[in-house]
């Protein structure tokens, strides 16, 4: 008995720690688990095309959850899908630095997931708030076909001095969409060559810019390059919402309404388009890079 007081001084000075430890342990188990998939979109190779994360959940995390995983992830975007049933989806796209109204290859990164989960699906719809219902199927050659609306741009005679100043290269013609500056080119040198000055580029937000031309070779119809400093980064490797306006564009000056386009960043990638009155077809393929967990 001589020694019990020592004992509970003892115990009294280490329960802080005790207690310490358990509420860490507590919140370790509390944090919430998710599924993350990163796709290479565009491409039919690793580390090619554009690389979107994946993430799908039976109820929406909240904005400020969402932006920090972007950020976190620092990829072009971040798809969080919401399951309504086995064919419906809800789906939001941030880059690291917004959300983002429209993205294309994060649709088909997403579409590539959903397929995989589930070998009998061919066909699924997403809903987003700022363009409505998008269609997507799983075709018999690989690809995955999704079905847009319909963005042409319009020649605009009031260009930016921004715009002007921020490319190396002057334009041939200027036209905007709700998406982007389209900044038309002569020659596929000029758009594989033109230096940014984002700076410069950043004063045009909302908007972004798309370089294009005419492709010089037989295997594609027209290139681009999408400079987006204001709403994700430099330069996005592929982007497939873009090709909503492009599409159209050329479809128009080329008079066909099958397309085969190449996007010519680092990365690049090809997009497949066909266009019809109001929808733009985009068809691509993926290849899965990562699957694993997040801790939030």
């Amino acid at each position: 008995m001589a020694f019990a007081p020592s004992l509970l001084i003892l115990a009294n000075n280490f329960l802080p720690i005790i207690r310490a430890f358990l509420n860490i342990t507590m919140e370790y188990d509390s944090q919430l688990e998710l599924e993350i998939n990163i796709i290479d979109a565009f491409t039919d190779v690793a580390f090619k095309g554009n690389s979107a994360a994946v993430i799908i959940t039976n109820d929406w995390l909240s904005d400020e959850l969402m932006q920090s995983i972007a950020m976190e992830n620092n990829l072009s975007e971040t798809a969080f899908v919401k399951v309504i049933n086995l064919h419906n989806y809800e789906i939001r796209w941030f880059s690291p630095i917004t959300e983002i109204d429209f993205c294309g290859h994060a649709t088909l990164a997403s579409s590539f997931v959903i397929f995989a989960k589930n070998d009998n699906l061919i066909h699924i719809d997403f809903y987003a708030e700022a363009v409505g219902n998008l269609s997507i199927t799983k075709m018999d050659n690989g690809y995955i076909q999704m079905d847009f609306p319909s963005r042409p741009p319009e020649v605009i005679s009031d260009i930016p001095s921004a715009l002007l100043n921020g490319l190396s290269i002057k334009p041939t013609e200027v036209l905007l969409n709700n998406q982007a500056y389209f900044v038309v080119y002569e020659n596929e040198i000029d758009v594989t060559s033109v230096v940014p000055d984002n700076e410069l580029l950043k004063q045009l937000a909302p908007y972004d810019v798309v370089v294009t031309s005419k492709s010089k070779s037989n295997d594609y119809d027209f290139v681009s390059r999408y400079f987006w400093p204001a709403n994700g980064g430099d330069e996005d490797p592929v982007t497939g919402s873009i090709h909503t306006g492009l599409a159209p564009y050329w479809s128009e000056k080329l008079d066909k309404s099958k397309l085969i386009a190449y996007q010519a960043s680092k990365r690049g990638g090809n997009i497949i388009c066909n266009v019809a009155d109001n929808k733009v077809y985009l068809l691509g393929k993926a290849v899965h890079y990562l699957k694993g967990t997040i801790k939030v």
